[in-house]
């Protein structure tokens, strides 16, 4: 399989914007017109009047360390969103090509598609919530790039069959599995199969797990081809200063994300149980994640009654499979039992 096929013949001819920084980090730096004086605030030890590495080389290399493969196969973007909308960038004709989504599934891939002028195909997931393989390769065309698949998927929070994605990866497009649940599903990552499918691209974020969704962090692992046409066209300085410092640190501290993700699962599974039992629900599903989807009666009316007592959920009935189906986050042991207390006062 030759990757660079996936690649518009545009980015592949591009000749990327060449950066100050790209070129030295230290010195006494008179090349990119920043302020000799320095910034008006102070953060630690940041010389926050320069520019930060467009390379991201630390981050990058502490990433690749982290999920066992090399920088080159990092790619770090402002959140998984910049994550997606570059892959749609640089394989995707607008008004030409298609991207495949495996719905219900998270509204950005759509959204940035759309953006793109991308040709959008959907394939519903099966009743049980996994991929329905047959269906998903008929649909699959000779103009199909890009195939999302969400694992655990958002907002239905089951990991989908690894052996489906597998399946997947034998047709020729890429196929992108956004991870950014998976520490909260005590289950192998797809990382695993990265060097037997070039064709396969990893999405992870420190959003979730890791408790930093305020310093919009996103990455991927990937072919290496794939990592430096991102790479090429991604804006100079993407990741600020800031938010690469923070990364840093908190991404030495694996012990303490671990421990806050077991506490998040065990409070998760009395959560779901506790659900089961109020009144006007009528499913709770399995949760691979940190949230929870719970099929009930009447979903918009008990949405709106939990807002106006300033709990906030997520009404997700209006899409696919989803009929009368909220999302609820796995919130603190004390803002659960106040959900579950304000909803049995509601609808007792």
């Amino acid at each position: 399989m030759n990757i660079e096929n996936f690649i518009r013949p545009n980015i592949r001819a591009l000749k990327p914007y060449h950066s100050a920084r790209q070129d030295y980090l230290e010195g006494v730096l008179l090349d990119a017109n920043e302020n000799a004086l320095g910034s008006i605030i102070e953060y630690d030890d940041l010389q926050l009047n320069r520019y930060p590495d467009p390379f991201q080389h630390q981050l990058r290399t502490q990433l690749a360390t982290l999920n066992n493969v090399n920088p080159e196969n990092v790619f770090v973007g402002v959140g998984s969103d910049e994550v997606i909308d570059i892959l749609i960038r640089i394989v995707c004709t607008p008004q030409k090509d298609r991207i495949l989504l495996l719905e219900p599934t998270y509204g950005m891939y759509r959204v940035a598609a759309s953006i793109h002028d991308v040709f959008i195909d959907s394939c519903l997931l099966t009743e049980d919530f996994q991929i329905d393989v047959d269906k998903a390769r008929d649909t699959v065309t000779d103009s199909t790039k890009l195939i999302f698949c969400c694992s655990p998927n958002n907002p239905t929070a089951n990991l989908l069959n690894a052996e489906d994605i597998r399946e997947l990866c034998s047709l020729n497009t890429l196929v992108v599995v956004d991870e950014a649940y998976i520490d909260f599903a005590q289950s192998p990552s797809m990382v695993q199969y990265l060097s037997q499918y070039p064709n396969l691209i990893i999405m992870r974020t420190l959003s979730k797990a890791w408790g930093l969704a305020g310093i919009r962090l996103g990455y991927c692992l990937a072919h290496p081809t794939i990592i430096s046409y991102m790479m090429k066209v991604k804006w100079p300085y993407n990741i600020n200063s800031l938010t690469s410092r923070v990364a840093l640190t908190a991404l030495r501290k694996v012990d303490q994300m671990k421990a806050t993700v077991q506490a998040i699962i065990e409070e998760r599974e009395w959560f779901r149980t506790q659900l089961a039992s109020l009144p006007r629900v009528q499913k709770v599903y399995h949760s691979d994640a940190n949230f929870i989807l719970v099929r009930t009666l009447d979903a918009n009316s008990i949405y709106k009654k939990l807002a106006e007592h300033n709990i906030i959920v997520r009404n997700r009935s209006s899409e696919p499979r989803l009929k009368e189906c909220l999302r609820i986050t796995v919130g603190t042991h004390e803002e659960n039992e106040l959900l579950l207390t304000t909803w049995k006062e509601l609808f007792q």
